[in-house]
């Protein structure tokens, strides 16, 4: 293209039509080649070829010359061009801030890479720092549990899991010392820890108010050291499953003297490999209730155990899978033994002496090779009472049935050793008073009665609630003082304990002189039974319950329960029946409904003397009969503290207005009132079927055989 610096000069037409114009005051030219250019927008180019004018205008109106020499100049060599400048791969725009992608996503300032050869340099200048300040800075925490019961104050803390083995190895078989820094605890459990040797140091000085300690499943063994004691507020004790061989006297269970376990209840060593007990195990807990040392090494009992008084409480006592020979005589000094478990030992007799155990109930002698082969089979057939009973006979293959000629006098010699007994563990007192302090109660038979109370049994009742016992008292004194009260709070007791709250079975007392016999008892639909319940008027059995399930909803409101009440609990017994249980005497009258309520007409008064019981349930006869002895056993000490305490009382009563006075009997009898011995008359009440076939008569012979040593039976 021809070169032209303005329009119409020599040079030919202006060039594309752009006419080169120079600002005011500047100049208009500059020669091609001069470094002399304009900073923004002027470029350095080569001179021009031969014959063409120069042009490098500085424009500040139209196109900029530094273009239009860029697009008009020739090429430059090779070697003179600059290195190509290449730009940066641009990143993606960001995602919007609304996106899920936006905060993953987001553009990082650009970062100077550094060589590759200085990676490894930090990366080594960096390990060789860091491990010593790492092995200055202090370990982390390793019992965390220590640390959250501690801010926490919490009085219960468990240690288990397979992170706890690791730690108490580390800690050298023992537990933290951390731990007794915690005295505010009251259970501590560490259990299934193969690596707990010891307990350690410190545990009785750092837990003063610990009432459970059960380390079951450990290792500890072959003995304890340090001792465990003294922990006075301790009442259980669980070593359990672990190794320990001997706690030997003095040792192991704390000091004997002061008591160093003063407090403790439950023992359990079942599970170890133990020889022998400590002969001051009674002086180091001296208020024990349960010893379990079940899967030892045992073969005799220490005799200290059983010395008269040292063990008072002692109530449970199991050894069953250990190598027992002998059973010492003097196992009836355990005067609360309830339970004895000696199963699967080497036991060759056992004493006549234990049905002396007053309390005893359950006996356990399997697994043993008894020389008496009738006792044996008993042992595996027979129920505790059977087995005591052939004891107190003689035993050992002297029984009744053996026609021996020195029985009675081997009789008198152990009933002698028991008196001795008793004497030397405080309980001769009580037969040194006499027959004075005795309870006395005298079993009337039908036969002797001449008007004998009979209970029929209509076949309706059987799918509702079958099972009836009845049973009259006489001579019961409720004038004096609080005697009524004493007589309902302790039938209100038993319905809440043995009674289960009423579902196991129903309590009902009824006046004997307002009870018309005979009785049947029957099952009606609910709309046809009528009662006066207690305190009430006549009401449909329907309508009773619906209003006692009302006020039992109601009470649960109030006390913002999720249950009803135990006193409550009673009444689902009858959801879904379709006939009620019920009592109804000769005139036709209902005077019981278990398990609700009993009659007005026949309720108990201070100026009742004489008493029809009656105990139903839908369980088993063996639980009324039970709980008719709990009863009975209840009235008669009952009895003789209101003859023996002369309390001013009236006639408190409304009704006993009506009454002329009380009647005549041993109740009021002037000898009774001045030793306080008048014995009360149970007299037998029989329970009949449809056919008149008799289904259960109470008191039997065998009912009333558990009392206790203080009470007389004469049958």
């Amino acid at each position: 293209l021809p070169h032209t610096s303005e329009a119409g000069e020599a040079g030919g037409p202006a060039v594309l039509g752009l006419k080169a114009v120079s600002p005011p005051g500047r100049p208009g030219r500059r020669p091609w080649g001069s470094s002399a250019g304009c900073q923004r927008c002027c470029v350095r180019s080569p001179a021009p070829p031969e014959g063409a004018p120069p042009l490098g205008v500085h424009g500040g109106g139209g196109v900029e010359a530094g273009d239009i020499a860029r697009r008009t100049a020739p090429p430059r060599p090779a070697a003179a061009l600059p290195p190509p400048y290449e730009a940066p791969p641009r990143r993606p725009p960001p995602p919007s801030a609304g996106s899920p992608r936006g905060r993953r996503f987001r553009p990082r300032p650009e970062v100077t890479r550094r060589a590759p050869e200085a990676v490894p340099r930090r990366r080594r200048r960096r390990d060789g720092g860091g491990g010593a300040a790492a092995a200055a800075a202090p370990a982390p925490e390793a019992w965390p549990e220590l640390e959250l019961a501690e801010r926490e104050r919490r009085r219960e803390l468990l240690l288990t899991g397979p992170g706890l083995e690791q730690r108490v190895r580390e800690a050298g078989g023992r537990l933290p010392p951390r731990l007794f820094t915690l005295p505010l605890l009251h259970y501590l459990e560490v259990s299934g820890c193969g690596s707990l040797r010891e307990p350690g140091p410190g545990l009785a000085q750092g837990l003063p108010q610990l009432h459970s300690l059960v380390l079951r499943r450990n290792a500890l063994g072959p003995g304890l050291s340090p001792e465990l004691g003294p922990l006075p507020a301790l009442r259980v004790l669980d070593l359990s499953g672990n190794a320990l061989e001997a706690l030997p006297p003095g040792q192991g269970l704390g000091p004997a003297e002061p008591p160093g376990l003063p407090q403790l209840q439950s023992l359990n060593l079942s599970g170890n490999r133990l020889r022998e007990l400590p002969a001051d195990l009674p002086r180091c807990a001296p208020r024990l209730q349960t010893l379990n040392l079940t899967g030892n090494r045992l073969d005799s009992f220490p005799a200290a155990l059983f010395r008269p008084g040292a063990l008072p409480l002692l109530s449970e006592l199991a050894a069953a899978d250990n190598c027992l020979r002998e059973l010492s005589p003097d196992v009836a000094h355990l005067t609360s033994l309830k339970t004895l478990d000696l199963s699967n030992n080497q036991l060759s007799e056992v004493p006549a002496e234990l049905a002396d155990c007053p309390k005893l109930k359950e006996v356990n002698f399997r697994g043993n090779k008894l020389t008496d082969r009738r006792l044996e089979k008993m042992v595996h057939g027979c129920q505790t009472k059977s087995i005591l009973e052939y004891l107190r006979s003689g035993g050992r293959g002297g029984g009744r049935g053996k026609g021996r000629t020195d029985g009675p006098e081997k009789e008198e010699a152990r009933r002698r050793r028991r008196e001795r007994r008793r004497r030397e563990s405080g309980e001769g007192e009580e037969e040194e008073v006499g027959s004075t302090s005795r309870l006395l109660l005298r079993v009337l038979h039908v036969s002797e009665n001449p008007t004998p109370l009979t209970v029929h049994v209509n076949a309706a009742v059987k799918d509702v609630r079958p099972f009836i016992v009845g049973a009259v008292v006489r001579g019961m004194d409720l004038q004096a003082g609080n005697a009524l009260r004493r007589f309902l709070t302790s039938q209100t007791k038993l319905h809440e304990d043995i009674c289960e709250k009423r579902t196991a079975a129903t309590i009902a007392t009824h006046d004997l002189r307002a009870v018309r016999g005979p009785l049947v008892y029957t099952a009606r639909p609910p709309q046809d039974l009528k009662i006066v319940p207690l305190g009430r008027k006549e009401v449909k059995a329907k309508d009773l319950v619906r209003q006692l399930q009302l006020e039992a909803e109601e009470h649960r409101k109030q006390k913002k329960r999720q249950n009803v009440s135990g006193l409550h609990r009673y009444l689902h017994l009858l959801d879904g029946k379709e006939n009620y249980p019920c009592l109804v005497d000769a005139d036709g009258d209902v005077i019981s409904f278990p398990p609700i309520t009993n009659s007005e007409k026949t309720k108990i008064k201070k100026t009742t003397s004489d008493l029809f019981l009656e105990v139903t349930s839908a369980t088993s006869l063996q639980t009324c009969k039970e709980i008719m002895d709990a009863l009975v056993l209840k009235m008669a000490e009952i009895n003789k503290y209101t003859l023996e305490n002369k309390e001013d009382g009236s006639l408190s009563d409304p009704e006993a207005d009506a009454v002329s006075g009380p009647p005549l009997g041993p109740s009021t009898s002037p000898s009774a009132e001045k030793d306080g011995s008048a014995p009360l008359v149970v007299e037998q009440v029989r329970v009949l079927d449809e056919d008149g076939h008799l289904r259960v008569v109470y008191p039997s012979k065998t009912d009333l055989g558990c009392a206790a040593p203080h009470v007389t039976v004469i049958r």
